[in-house]
């Protein structure tokens, strides 16, 4: 099989296939057998009448209008694998010769994936929202996990929120008892909203003793009943205020593995600062990407588009049905017509094809190539995340072009890194940020 290609208008190419006569009477032999097994030939079962039997039946015509169909796109993939061709579209086949016989050849017109060039993405300069770890969000653990060690005592203080409450309560519909909304001696915690939004307020100011009687509308949690209203009777029966551990080296050597206060603070400002860092780290990347789809001085093709539109809009339907949502409960509570979200995810994608086209850019120019040996690691990484055998997922992935698929992923990887060490990135108070002590992982 000869191919060769002329490039077009349009990020289109017109790749040129010729297949000898020779090598596709292969395709016209498989189509016969084919033809065997869906025509009856009188004296032969279904399937094992010879070719020359239904040369004679049928003729030639038949068979090499089937061996065409079954075939071209066949050798239409294989000639793009040869050619190297980054295909974006399907292609529209024109037979230029062998319909009826000898050679087979055949143009096929097809839309490719631009290769822009760009300039200015060295020392991108931008900013990221990496703050200081704020003194009061360490003592806010701190008291967090002098909650999680609170005790409970006797209060004969008036309620207020935070409190709990022992209760008897009572919840009717018509003097009939509403299962779950009836208990002895429940434990409430006040301003919890866990009963009825009434119940809390209700509850404030009252002491042990005290009686109260309401009625309320339920809320959706209550399911079948949401909207029913509910006469309630609750009996205060006893207070208790909830009494936080004193802060000292003592608790912190009972309540954790540290020593002493000052070592509890100076672990939780550590492990603050690594997660904002990783958050800064992050955000670095957004904003490289951003900052490079800028570059990308082109009109992005339409295919490109419309797969990344319907890959974020899969996305979304997927998340919502795992949290067992509709698109169209979405739509009712974000106050959005779907013509609308689909607007807005038009542009996210526009803006993700940008990017991508940017980073394919700079793989290309600073010659960033991954090794055979790379692919290899990042299929075995990826088939311990799937808990498959790296050669099973290898034989799977290189079915269709899924082994370039995974070495551009890996060289797209590189060329993000290489704009994150060659970046030059501020706080929001515009000092430097030393990227040397980011994580160097793509």
């Amino acid at each position: 099989m000869e191919t060769s290609t002329e490039t077009l208008e349009g990020n289109k190419v017109r790749l040129h296939v010729a297949v000898p006569a020779s090598e596709f009477e292969a395709a016209i032999d498989a189509a016969f057998r084919r033809l065997a097994r869906e025509v009856r030939i009188p004296g032969f079962r279904p399937g094992k009448a010879p070719r020359r039997i239904l040369e004679n039946h049928l003729g030639t015509e038949l068979a090499r209008e089937q061996a065409l169909r079954d075939a071209l796109p066949d050798y239409y993939a294989k000639a793009v694998s040869a050619e190297a061709l980054d295909t974006i579209a399907p292609p529209e086949i024109d037979i230029t010769a062998g319909e009826e016989s000898g050679d087979v050849e055949f143009d096929a017109v097809v839309e490719v994936r631009p290769q822009p060039r760009i300039t200015g993405y060295e020392g991108l300069q931008i900013t990221v929202p990496l703050a200081g770890v704020a003194e009061t969000d360490v003592e806010a653990q701190v008291d967090g996990l002098r909650e999680r060690f609170a005790d409970l005592e006797d209060s004969a203080a008036p309620i207020s929120t935070g409190d709990y409450a022992q209760l008897n309560i009572k919840g009717y519909i018509h003097d009939e008892e509403v299962p779950g909304l009836t208990a002895s001696d429940f434990l409430y915690e006040v301003g919890s909203d866990l009963v009825s939004p009434k119940l809390d307020t209700e509850l404030e100011g009252r002491r042990p003793g005290d009686i109260v009687r309401f009625n309320d509308v339920l809320s959706d949690r209550w399911g079948e009943r949401a909207g029913q209203e509910v006469s309630f009777q609750v009996l205060v029966k006893e207070v208790k205020r909830k009494v936080l551990p004193e802060p000292t080296d003592e608790w912190v050597k009972e309540a954790s593995e540290f020593d002493s206060l000052e070592d509890l603070r100076t672990d939780i400002r550590n492990r603050m600062d690594a997660v904002r860092r990783i958050q800064g780290q992050l955000a670095v990347r957004e904003r490289l990407l951003d900052a490079v789809g800028g570059l990308v001085d082109i009109d992005i093709p339409e295919p490109l588009v419309t797969e990344e539109l319907e890959r974020r809009l899969h996305s979304i339907i997927h998340r919502l049905s795992d949290q067992g949502a509709t698109i169209e409960q979405y739509l009712a509570a974000t106050g959005q017509t779907e013509d609308e979200l689909v607007g807005q995810v038009r542009i996210q994608a526009v803006s993700a094809v940008k990017a991508d086209l940017g980073l394919r850019a700079i793989a290309a120019q600073e010659d960033l190539t991954v090794s055979d040996e790379e692919v290899e690691a990042e299929i075995a990484r990826l088939a311990e995340g799937s808990k498959v055998k790296p050669a099973r997922l290898r034989k799977e992935i290189e079915r269709g072009r899924g082994l370039e698929a995974v070495r551009s992923e890996l060289s797209r990887g590189k060329a993000l890194q290489f704009l994150v060490d060659h970046a030059v990135v501020f706080d929001e108070e515009g000092k430097p940020l030393d990227l040397s002590e980011r994580s160097t992982e793509a």
